[in-house]
């Protein structure tokens, strides 16, 4: 599966144009319905504003399930600008709402496309990336004397260590994106001359790891 950005928790941003202020909130949403229950629990924590426009955006690429409602506002002018920016942003399986209370001037139809475009922006200015990848988590047991250079490695292949236990012989368990994961167990052959295989316990086809945890896959 390629990897793709997405959120990597919910945020949120205000700004205020012309009195009116304007609080987008985004979040990490991967199917329909948990876009739908995301956009329902905003609306409902905001519900005396005078909108809750929502945009999804599920899957990424050429995959990809698009949603947009101008909420009351004039057509055209709240949800269809405000995911064009969500689009542009190269995120995937992104779910958004910008929350409008009413400051009492009226901001036309230029101006609410570019307050309803600029709050999504802001937020995203903020946001936090993670990427969706397919991993794979293995334990290897090792004597002390390998122990090192095993995790050198690990680290060399891009994998994460998650748990090392020390008993008779070292037992690390270590994550790695599934495209690295070949490579590594090569490398670990020709290190230990064939004694040591790692033993895959886990994977995880839609891992959300940090941006930079499996760099250059």
């Amino acid at each position: 599966m390629p990897h793709y950005l997405v959120p990597a928790k919910e945020t949120r941003r205000e700004i205020q144009v012309s009195n009116s202020r304007f609080i987008a909130t985004i979040a990490p949403t991967f199917s329909v319905d948990e876009a739908k229950a995301f956009i329902q629990r905003v609306k409902n924590e905001f519900s005396d504003a005078t909108h809750n426009v929502p945009v999804f955006i599920i899957g990424h690429g050429a995959s990809v399930t698009a949603h947009s409602s101008d909420d009351g506002e004039p057509s055209g002018t709240a949800g269809r600008p405000a995911l064009a920016v969500l689009q542009g942003s190269e995120l995937g399986d992104a779910a958004a709402v910008v929350t409008r209370y009413f400051g009492g001037s009226k901001l036309g139809t230029g101006g609410l496309v570019r307050a309803y475009s600029e709050a999504i922006r802001s937020v995203l200015e903020v946001l936090q990336r993670a990427e969706k990848i397919s991993t794979c988590t293995c334990q290897i047991a090792m004597p002390y004397a390998l122990f090192e250079r095993v995790r050198l490695l690990s680290e060399a292949h891009r994998g994460i260590i998650r748990n090392e236990i020390f008993a008779a012989e070292v037992t690390v368990t270590a994550e790695f994106a599934t495209v690295n994961f070949a490579d590594f167990q090569q490398a670990l052959k020709e290190l230990s001359h064939g004694s040591l295989k790692p033993k895959i316990i886990a994977t995880n086809e839609a891992a959300i790891m940090p941006v930079g945890s499996f760099p250059d896959q």
